[in-house]
C-alpha cells in the first residue's frame, strides 16, 4: 500500500472515530435520520476491530441472534422468548454511561405506553450485577433487564455494536428479524417515530 493511501485511510478512520466520539458530547445531524444512523453504523463498522472467530454481528434483515443471558433474578432468559410474537426494542446500556442513564426515563415512559401487546423494551446491561442493582434502586424500570459482561464477543457485538459504543439500541420485528440499529441516546419523544418500521 502506498504511503499516501495509508495516510488517507488513517485520516478517514480518525475522522470517523472523532465523529462518533462527538455524538456523546452533543447531537449530531447524523443521529436524527435513518440514513444518518446507517452512515454512523457503517463508519463504526469500518473502524471497529475484527470480531472474534465465529461472531457474526447482526445487520438489518438478519434474524435476531440466539442470545441467552441472566436476568436480575439470576435466571437465564432467551432474548427472543421474552415476548414471543411482539417486536423488541433492545437497549444496551451501563450504569456508568451518562447518556444511557439520561435516556432511561424516556425508555421507561415508552415501555409503559406499549402495554401488553406493543413493543417490548428490554435492557441489556454491560455491567456488574451490583452496579445494575444499585442503579435500578435509584432509577427503577418495569421492563426486563438482562446482564452481560463486556467483551469482544458480548451480546452487544452480536446485535451489531461492533465498536462497543453506548447506548446502542436494536429494533427487532415480531417475526424475529433485526429492523433498525441506533448509536446514541434517544431524545424525548424520539422513540415512537424511530420504532415505527
Amino acid at each position: 500500500m502506498s504511503p499516501s493511501r495509508r495516510l488517507l485511510l488513517v485520516a478517514a478512520g480518525a475522522g470517523a472515530i472523532g465523529l462518533l466520539a462527538g455524538l456523546w458530547h452533543g447531537r449530531s445531524p447524523l443521529q436524527d435520520s435513518e440514513a444518518g444512523q446507517r452512515a454512523l453504523q457503517a463508519m463504526a463498522d469500518a473502524t471497529a476491530p475484527k470480531p472474534p472467530a465465529g461472531v457474526q454481528p447482526a445487520r438489518p434483515g438478519d434474524p435476531l441472534p440466539d442470545i441467552r443471558l441472566p436476568g436480575m433474578d439470576g435466571k437465564i432468559a432467551e432474548l427472543a422468548a421474552i415476548a414471543p410474537g411482539r417486536p423488541l426494542l433492545v437497549n444496551v446500556w451501563a450504569s456508568w454511561c451518562g447518556p444511557c442513564v439520561e435516556e432511561m426515563p424516556e425508555l421507561q415512559r415508552y415501555a409503559r405506553a406499549q402495554g401488553p401487546t406493543g413493543v417490548q423494551v428490554v435492557g441489556l446491561a454491560l455491567d456488574t450485577p451490583e452496579g445494575v442493582a444499585g442503579f435500578l434502586a435509584r432509577v427503577p424500570v418495569d421492563y426486563p433487564i438482562l446482564l452481560e459482561t463486556p467483551g469482544p464477543a458480548d451480546a452487544s457485538v452480536w446485535l451489531g455494536n461492533t465498536r462497543g459504543l453506548l447506548p446502542y439500541t436494536v429494533l427487532v420485528d415480531a417475526s424475529g428479524r433485526v429492523v433498525k440499529q441506533k448509536l446514541g441516546p434517544f431524545e424525548h419523544g424520539e422513540i415512537e417515530g424511530w420504532a415505527r418500521h
